[in-house]
């Protein structure tokens, strides 16, 4: 299973301004109240110290985020040292379909911002995380999935937590979801914080090998 290609598109040859946009599609309803939307508001908080703390990372790294349940985009693009995490609260419904929708959206466009304005980038990573069941149609979304794979526009990752549907998360993405083991999310986004420092490092058009989540001491299970 791949987890990683750095692969780049395009624009200046300055490695100073190769972008790599990385969107988080969070799970914000019923199924995250309590302890769990802490601690995901907690991971998010380690994740931008963690890309913060790295030079390379901060300054080549886009942070996006949109949140389910109702859908919103809390965060538009923003490179990560200039990221702070919002503060995120459960609500009703889970709309994944629609959440992804709107993410893809969101990748399209930041795309054609670099190449508007003659930028490098790798291949955007498109992050969902969930505890819940989608609550609307999600088939137009797996479809906007496979074609963006398909034609190398991002790279879609999904992670379920307990009581995640993962059969449809299975229909839904590319690669086979990820299960968190317990609520792992410090972990989760450590591991994200390395891919996108690893990533940053690459030169465009380089395969990047990244850490299996699922080895021993990871933070997910198949």
């Amino acid at each position: 299973m791949s987890y990683g290609v750095g692969q780049g598109v395009g624009g200046s040859d300055e490695a100073q301004q190769t972008r790599c946009a990385c969107l988080l599609l969070l799970d914000t309803s019923a199924a995250m109240s309590g302890q769990r939307i802490d601690q995901l508001n907690a991971g998010l908080m380690h994740f931008k110290q963690a890309l913060y703390a790295n030079a390379q990372s901060a300054q080549r790294v886009d942070v996006g985020i949109v949140s389910f349940g109702p859908v919103r985009t809390v965060t538009e693009f923003v490179s990560a040292d200039r990221f702070y995490p919002p503060f995120l609260v459960s609500s009703a419904d889970t709309p994944i379909g629609a959440a992804i929708e709107q993410g893809v959206e969101m990748v399209r466009q930041r795309t054609q911002y670099y190449q508007a304005n003659g930028l490098a980038y790798y291949r955007p990573w498109v992050f969902l995380i969930t505890a819940g069941a989608p609550s609307d149609s999600w088939r137009n979304a797996a479809e906007l999935v496979r074609q963006g794979e398909a034609d190398k526009d991002f790279q879609f990752f999904a992670v379920g937590m307990e009581g995640a549907d993962m059969a449809a998360l299975g229909q839904i993405s590319v690669r086979p979801p990820l299960k968190l083991k317990e609520a792992n999310f410090r972990e989760l986004f450590d591991w994200l914080s390395a891919s996108m420092d690893t990533i940053a490092r690459s030169s465009p058009g380089d395969t990047v090998p990244l850490i299996n989540p699922t080895a021993a001491g990871g933070w997910a299970s198949a």
